[in-house]
């Protein structure tokens, strides 16, 4: 008798965990787990350094590239927007392309995100610096700019999607990721700041100057090229070889800080689930799963509604991120979400209503920046949480997490496009004048409803969308303890592939 109650009591063991039937061993178990999943200052600040490479080439391209095709390579306005369209194009490709390529990567010492983002560097850094050269020859200017555009293009989202992805692997605690994702985030913002200033510091002088008169005439444009400043173009190339040759050094350092101070970890119950998903089911699983849809759909309007607004908001969003990261950690991620976003609205508002004013504008752009610091921290954030929900209810499928990261990222520059493709069809619809001083009545109203009103509207629709979002502060908590238990169950000696099985049942 007491044989047989021994080894029913012995066989569940195996399947439950572990503190339902050992209470007083749970609470050593569950300390220790935070100690080793706990990250230093240092841990997260390094994590967050390997953001700022993205940001900063991201911003020095978005910014300058047009002008500088244009004005220093002088390449035709026709071959320049067919650059800039097919590399954004291929930028947004290659997201779901290295997301493939890195859920079939193995694990190796160094990880398996890692060497993606080692020996991604180096080209990417050679491809960058080329995209500011300018060839001797003129014939095949535009092949060169293309290539190399789409080349770096594939070379930094090889670096981004992993580190995106490394989110995951660099604790399981989900405090802890909280944490190292708003240092990621006050980062980043700083970098897409630094990349402005650095390229706008070193190639300030390369100004085109205005035509008084949208009519004038071919000796009025050649006049203007006459009172050009009067440094060289050979001078304004350098300045521009001179810019790529700081944020490519900036990129060098941050990919060595980031190597140097994170390590990978990967998750106990995954080394019991060797067989590879083939990529498609898994982005079949990703895509039919609730959560993500939702958190998808709904940070793709409220990013939308951010896309035309500037640089004193970037430095409003620095200093509040920490503010949020408090905020989401006491009254939890969907009330910062719906507060954060929505305290924009009323100063657009301000902006649609009152007459143009220097000050209103910055009180505007900070208040907005407020916001904006909630619209990069929050979706990054939230990603986490909405990967442990489907490692909870697809227990042996793993290896999605770059799919994951992969289509947000390429979410994220589809509402990029589109921002930026909607913006200029409707100037070029109301008669924007290129290179024009002063600009029609329409035009002017067109640009306050582009960033007012649509902000408004597309702030409204995403806060509907959230309100579908099923994962509130007590679901992550059920989320937390379930998955924790499952890795205590992977961690512990005689774990079969069996009982691994049960147990995700039971959870």
């Amino acid at each position: 008798m007491a044989k047989g109650e021994g080894a029913e009591s012995g066989s569940a063991a195996g399947l439950l965990p572990t503190g339902i039937l050992q209470a007083g061993e749970r609470p050593v178990q569950v300390k220790e787990s935070k100690k080793k999943n706990q990250l230093s200052i240092c841990n997260k600040l390094c994590y967050a350094v390997g953001g700022t490479p993205y940001q900063v080439t991201g911003c020095a391209l978005g910014f300058f590239l047009q002008i500088y095709l244009l004005d220093v390579a002088q390449v035709d306005p026709f071959s320049a927007s067919i650059i800039l369209f097919v590399g954004r194009a291929w930028d947004a490709i290659t997201d779901p392309l290295v997301g493939f390529c890195i859920s079939k990567s193995p694990w190796t010492r160094l990880g398996r995100l890692m060497p993606w983002i080692i020996f991604s560097t180096p080209l990417a850094i050679i491809a960058y610096f080329l995209i500011w050269f300018v060839p001797d020859f003129q014939q095949g200017q535009t092949l060169w700019y293309l290539l190399f555009y789409c080349l770096f293009e594939t070379l930094v989202t090889c670096f981004h999607v992993p580190y995106s992805a490394l989110t995951m692997f660099i604790s399981t605690e989900q405090s802890e990721r909280d944490s190292a994702t708003a240092y990621r985030m006050t980062v980043e913002v700083l970098g897409t700041v630094l990349g402005t200033a650095i390229q706008g510091q070193i190639v300030g002088q390369a100004h085109t100057p205005c035509v008084q008169d949208a009519n004038a005439s071919t000796v009025a444009l050649e006049g203007v090229n006459r009172t050009q400043s009067a440094t060289s173009l050979r001078e304004t190339q350098n300045a521009y070889l001179l810019a790529a040759g700081v944020i490519a050094s900036i990129y060098v350092i941050c990919a060595v800080i980031l190597t140097l101070g994170v390590r990978e970890q990967r998750e106990p119950y995954e080394t019991q689930q060797a067989k590879p998903m083939p990529f498609f089911r898994g982005l079949r699983l990703v895509m039919s799963h609730g959560p993500y849809i939702k958190l998808i759909a709904g940070f793709l309007f409220t990013s939308l509604a951010f896309m035309n607004l500037l640089l004193a908001i970037m430095f409003s969003a620095t200093v509040t991120i920490p503010i949020w990261q408090w905020f989401l950690t006491r009254f939890g991620k969907k009330m910062a979400v719906y507060i954060g976003i929505s305290s924009a609205v009323p100063f657009l508002i301000l902006v649609a209503l009152m007459e143009s004013n220097l000050i209103v504008t910055y009180v505007v752009a900070v208040a907005a920046g407020v916001s904006v610091a909630a619209a990069f921290l929050l979706p990054w954030s939230m990603l986490p949480d909405v990967i442990d929900d489907f490692h909870l209810k697809q227990p042996h499928i793993h290896g999605t997490e770059p799919i994951f990261f992969s289509f947000y990222v390429f979410f994220t520059k589809f509402a990029s496009g589109v921002s930026l493709g909607i913006s200029t069809l409707s100037l070029d619809f109301t008669g924007y004048q290129t290179r024009g001083c002063s600009q029609p009545a329409r035009v002017k109203f067109t640009l306050k409803m582009l960033v007012t009103m649509a902000p408004i509207v597309l702030i409204l629709i995403g806060l509907l969308l959230f309100k579908l979002y099923p994962i509130d502060e007590e679901k992550r908590r059920q989320n937390k303890k379930a998955l924790q238990a499952l890795r205590e169950e992977a961690s512990s000696s005689g774990c079969s592939d069996t009982d691994s099985t049960e147990l995700a049942r039971i959870l």
